[in-house]
């Protein structure tokens, strides 16, 4: 019999997820899932008790939350046989998105159910993870202008979550008219790269700010590859540049805008710097170092997922 932990963040998302946990757990033992639930109390209660149940040999965990919590849990998966469902629930859902999945609200209750069905005799595929700063992370890790957002706006309450958008764009505003970029000395497998940024985003996925926009159109999530994407600027003007173009696609052909695709990475700056890592603060640095780690973490992936250049790992181990 598979065994299954499904992991829930309590405050998730702008409306209360508890009372659905009990509809997901039924979908998976209709298909012959022993399940148990466990709730967090924290961000780092979410990696350890992942941690623990990959130890017990579970073989999967299933992340009820938002990219943050996602992104938490699937840092205490790293490098074991237990494979990592997604089940969204969080107020933007970007990995959801990125996967073609419904999020619970309100006006979906039954997606936990849905999601469970889709998920409980899916494929399972390694994806790559990230570190930065020995900090693992599973979408993007970012610095500048929307690590100093992300800093305002979170932790937020419930109420807050109706009003996630207009409440980013004005604190982008905010900070865009006091930030000034920052000088970068960049080391990218080795090669070297020196700038003034008022932004920098390292992504693994396509998506990006809430999923509205597609950062890298042809990112794969298992090629041993990560992003990194510069935006030049120095004001205000500048800062709200990277927005208005990654809004249309226009930022891919900018000429204030510069992709480099890497597999090891180090910034530094002779002042601290702000680091988000999948919408969560982490902290302020003058170094960041950033590896990939490849084909890492196992996902459970719903049909018809895209950007995967691999097979899934039940392929793999027969062709071998």
């Amino acid at each position: 019999m598979r065994t299954a932990q499904i992991i829930y963040n309590p405050a998730a998302g702008r409306f209360p997820v508890a009372p659905a946990i009990a509809s997901a757990e039924h979908a998976l033992r209709d298909a012959g899932w022993e399940v148990s639930s466990a709730a967090t109390r924290s961000g780092e209660d979410g990696t350890y008790l992942a941690r623990r149940a990959a130890e017990r040999g579970v073989d999967a965990v299933f992340a009820v939350g938002g990219d943050g919590t996602i992104g938490q849990i699937a840092g205490g998966l790293i490098d074991s046989e237990t494979a990592l469902g997604i089940l969204p629930a969080g107020t933007a859902n970007v990995w959801g998105k990125e996967l073609g999945m419904q999020p619970y609200s309100i006006m979906a209750s039954n997606a936990l159910e849905e999601n469970a069905k889709k998920l409980r005799d899916a494929e399972i595929y390694a994806v790559d993870i990230g570190l930065c700063n020995q900090q693992p992370f599973l979408m993007w890790a970012g610095l500048g202008l929307d690590a100093l957002s992300v800093q305002k706006v979170e932790p937020r309450f419930r109420l807050e979550k109706f009003f996630t958008f207009p409440e980013y764009a004005a604190n982008i505003l905010l900070t865009a008219a006091r930030w000034r970029g920052v000088a970068l000395r960049i080391w990218a497998d080795g090669k070297e790269i020196e700038g003034h940024y008022i932004l920098a985003v390292i992504n693994n996925i396509r998506h990006y700010m809430g999923g509205l926009t597609n950062l890298s159109p042809d990112a794969l999530l298992d090629d041993g590859f990560f992003d990194l994407w510069l935006f030049d600027g120095k004001n205000m003007a500048d800062a709200l540049r990277p927005v208005w173009e990654m809004w249309g696609g226009r930022h891919i052909t900018s000429d204030y805008t510069r992709r480099v695709t890497f597999k090891e990475l180090r910034l530094e700056a002779e002042t601290e710097f702000a680091v988000q890592t999948d919408g969560e603060p982490r902290f302020d640095t003058k170094i960041a170092k950033i590896s990939v780690k490849k084909r890492a973490l196992r996902v459970l992936m719903p049909p018809n997922a895209e950007a995967l250049s691999q097979p899934p790992l039940s392929e793999v181990k027969n062709a071998g």
